[in-house]
């Protein structure tokens, strides 16, 4: 089953239990994957497509979150975290800190980056092997912080 479909499953599900909420988020991705799928003809839709829609509703979600905050308006705040947490269901599991710095030595190695002055080298590796199991910007600063260090 691939993605897309889970998430129509789901919900048809949600519209039989009456979760309002959950209905509401699931059309709003719904809704995403197909503006994706026109964007992209006469070329079909793939998973990697949709993965990408998820990661971008998720980052959307988490930008507006800590603009709620600093507006403290805790209602959008707890609104947009639980549309997070029906998002992130569908995403692969994320990597933990140590894989991604593994991953990021890697790629140092593979690209025999020197300095700052190599970073889009290094992130353009490491995000190929990343893919949407991590967030970019946190993967950006630790190769900034790891190749920062390299140069001192």
């Amino acid at each position: 089953m691939t993605l897309e479909q889970k998430i129509q499953q789901d919900l048809k599900e949600a519209m039989k239990s009456g979760d309002r909420f959950k209905v509401d988020t699931l059309r709003g991705l719904i809704a995403q994957i197909k503006d994706e799928r026109i964007k992209l003809r006469p070329k079909e839709l793939e998973e990697k497509d949709v993965l990408a829609v998820l990661q971008r509703a998720v980052k959307r979600r988490k930008e507006a979150i800590s603009l709620y905050q600093q507006g403290n308006r805790q209602d959008l705040v707890d609104k947009e975290q639980k549309e997070l947490e029906i998002i992130q269901q569908y995403l692969p599991e994320q990597m933990s800190k140590d894989e991604v710095l593994k991953l990021i030595e890697q790629a140092i190695a593979e690209v025999q980056a020197q300095s700052i002055k190599d970073m889009g080298k290094v992130m353009g590796s490491v995000m190929k092997k990343v893919q949407g199991r991590a967030d970019g910007k946190e993967v950006q600063q630790l190769v900034r912080e790891r190749l920062t260090q390299m140069s001192e």
